[in-house]
């Protein structure tokens, strides 16, 4: 048995409402973990604790809070946290962007990695733990219709490699993993974003989508990090996430 099998640990997932979120939850629940699922969305959240049951643990708030994520780390002394919530990005043309739509994933998704991040590191999270960063598969090739999306989730990749480098050199003992999964309408973000990126080659949507061969789902993503936080899938920094599975980067 891995030092890092979640069952009986407690997990924290942000973004725990709906898409990855959803399914990395639910996957560390049926692996026998507590699960404490932060979301802005108090519905969401709640259809999923009726789905759960007790293991899960709904919590309505900010996930760029950094009280908020202090005060979670502190009450629950999680396991695992697993950095999901992020921002829709805004789908248009760079011409087509102000400043203020442009820099949204900025001001969300790496706000959020900075602020657990560094509450992780100063508390410090238990020797043994795990913090997983979902970044984006557009951190390596780009995405021009989606502001500085692709910028922001390079970032919170380097966020969590910035932080696994100061957990060896202060020998806390907490790895630190990002996941930058595919593109995938699956969710609601990656189904806007293959409309959006179909209409923009002049292709049917569902052309675009047959093209892009078979489709990483929440089920999928809840496997494969579940999987990493077993430690099944090496020591490397960071993983590309597909329907295959992870691959280290």
């Amino acid at each position: 048995m891995s030092v890092n099998e979640p069952a009986g640990t407690t997990v924290v997932v942000t973004g725990a409402g709906r898409g990855f979120g959803r399914g990395i939850a639910t996957a560390f629940v049926r692996a026998g973990a507590r699960v404490v699922g932060l979301a802005r969305d108090a519905d969401a959240l709640e259809k999923l604790r009726a789905e759960l049951g007790e293991a899960f643990v709904p919590v309505r708030g900010d996930a760029t809070d950094p009280v908020l994520a202090e005060e979670l780390l502190l009450r629950h002394t999680p396991g695992t946290v697993v950095l999901n919530a992020g921002a829709a990005p805004v789908l248009r043309p760079i011409q087509d962007h102000t400043w203020e739509t442009f820099r949204t994933t900025w001001d969300v998704d790496v706000q959020q990695a900075f602020h657990w991040v560094r509450a992780a590191l100063r508390l410090p999270l238990p020797p043994g733990s795990t913090v997983v960063s979902l970044s984006s598969g557009a951190a390596l090739r780009g995405s021009p219709l989606s502001g500085a999306y692709a910028g922001a989730k390079a970032t919170v990749r380097f966020v969590s490699e910035y932080a696994a480098a100061e957990s060896r050199r202060q020998a806390l003992g907490i790895r630190f993993r990002a996941v930058l999964p595919g593109l995938t309408p699956t969710t609601d973000l990656g189904r806007e974003a293959a409309a959006a990126y179909a209409a923009y080659q002049g292709v049917d949507t569902d052309a675009f989508v047959r093209a892009m061969g078979p489709l990483l789902t929440p089920e999928k993503a809840g496997a494969a990090i579940v999987s990493l936080v077993d430690g099944g899938d090496g020591d490397a920094l960071a993983y590309a996430l597909s329907a295959e599975g992870l691959q280290p980067l």
